[in-house]
Order: C-alpha cells, then structure tokens, then sequence
C-alpha cells in the first residue's frame, strides 16, 4: 500500500502534504490509533460528520490521519505517481529466468483469473474486512517464466518510481498471492495502486505494492522500501514470521 501515516501523500493531491497539527490532536490520534483495528471506519465517519465531511472543512488535519470512506487510507511515499492505462501500462517479468517478459494489461486480463475475499490489515492499526482482490497467481508468471533453480526470491517495483518490496521464492508461490487487476469488484483504479497492484494475502498491507511495474527474481532477499525503515521483511499478520500456514486452495 505504499504506507505511512508520518511520510504520506495524498495521492490525489499529491502536492498536499500532512498538515501541521497540535499536540493535544497529535495525543488524541494516537488514542484512536490504539482502538483502531475494528473501530476505525466508524471513527471516520462520526470525526468527518462533526467536521462538516469536507476535508476543508478540518482545520486540525485529523481526517487525514484516518481510513477514508471504505475504509481505506491512501498513502504514497512518491511525491506524485503517473497515470497508467491500457495502453500505456507494462509489467515486466525479469532476473534468474530463462524466459523474460513483458505483459500489457490485456495480456493480463487474458490469464485466468483468480478471486479472493479475505481481510485487509494495515501495520498502522487499521482493517478492512471481507475484501474481494482478483487477478493472476504470481505463481502463474513465474512459472511462464521459467525461472532458474539459483533463485531464492522476488524483488517488485513499482511506476512511482520509489516503492518496492520483495517477497522469498517459497512465499511468491504461494496460492493467496496475486497480481491483482480488480479490488471489490470493480478494475483498480489509481487510488488502489492500479491498473495492477500486488496483493499478499496472508501479510500486511505494505507487502501488497501499489503500481506495480516489475517482477525480478533475484538470489536473495533484497528489503523493500518500509523494510529498510525499520518495517518486517515477513510481514505475516498476527503471526511471529515464517509460522504462517500454507492454504490449501
């Protein structure tokens, strides 16, 4: 998702960044922090309806510190990302494989589909319940690929030109890992990280990169942008890393 509360940029307003807010709201964000995983989207509602709903409405810039109507909060660690569309937008497939490729999103689209409803978690305390992602096993790529046996894991990257994460071999392949097209039934639009995104299932939503662009299988594990901040490099939700259980469709 691309994701902090601290260095996010509205990303349809990319240059509006965090508004300066006093200590007494700082504290007061923190308490709703800690009851955030459930609570969240309901605090947003009731903090938007007292503020007047418009963002500039809120003097205090507490709005922007919360999920928005859906329950998502949209973040960026770009400044501004490009638009892409159908034709405009590649996924290349690269690295320790013997056959490298280049997808258009209606080569994506041509693959079998696959949907998934499960929870979405964000490290920042926030959740997002029964969400629907559908696209391409990252599993199925790589096996186009053919990629080589000195291989050990997967690098993304992302067209804002910043973000990437990684995931080892073993987790890429997993069934609940996709190269998602669509987000609750509907294609994926900019705001999500689309036309394609990451989606890993079972981890938390920072491993789920927004705007994909590139798939590189590499021989080791190379952390990803929060990573190098400090973040897991197994990010499995609710569990101590590597005791995940593999799901069996």
């Amino acid at each position: 998702m691309n994701e902090d509360v601290h260095q996010g940029v509205d990303e349809d307003h990319p240059e509006k960044r965090g508004t300066p807010v006093g200590r007494r709201v700082f504290l007061g964000t923190l308490a709703l922090g800690a009851a955030g995983v459930v609570a969240a989207p309901p605090l947003q509602r009731g903090l938007e309806g007292f503020l007047g709903s418009a963002a500039d409405k809120d003097p205090t810039g507490l709005t922007g510190l919360l999920p928005n109507g859906g329950g998502f909060r949209y973040y960026s660690v770009a400044s501004s990302v490009p638009r892409k569309n159908a034709d405009s937008y590649r996924l290349t497939v690269d690295g320790l494989v013997d056959r490298p490729t280049t997808y258009t999103l209606a080569d994506l689209r041509a693959l079998p589909q696959t949907r998934l409803v499960r929870d979405v978690q964000c490290v920042t305390g926030w959740r997002v319940p029964d969400t629907p992602f559908e696209g391409v096993r990252l599993s199925r790529l790589l096996d186009a690929a053919r990629v080589r046996p000195t291989a050990k894991a997967i690098r993304f990257t992302c067209f804002d030109g910043t973000y990437t994460e990684s995931l080892t071999l073993a987790q890429a392949r997993r069934a609940d890992v996709l190269v998602a097209l669509r987000m609750q039934d509907k294609d994926l639009g900019h705001s999500h990280g689309g036309p394609v995104r990451l989606y890993v299932a079972p981890m938390y939503f920072y491993k789920s990169a927004k705007w994909l662009s590139g798939i590189t299988v590499t021989d080791e594990v190379r952390p990803g942008y929060w990573e190098e901040r400090g973040y897991d490099v197994d990010a499995w939700v609710g569990r101590s890393n590597g005791r995940d259980d593999e799901p069996t469709s």
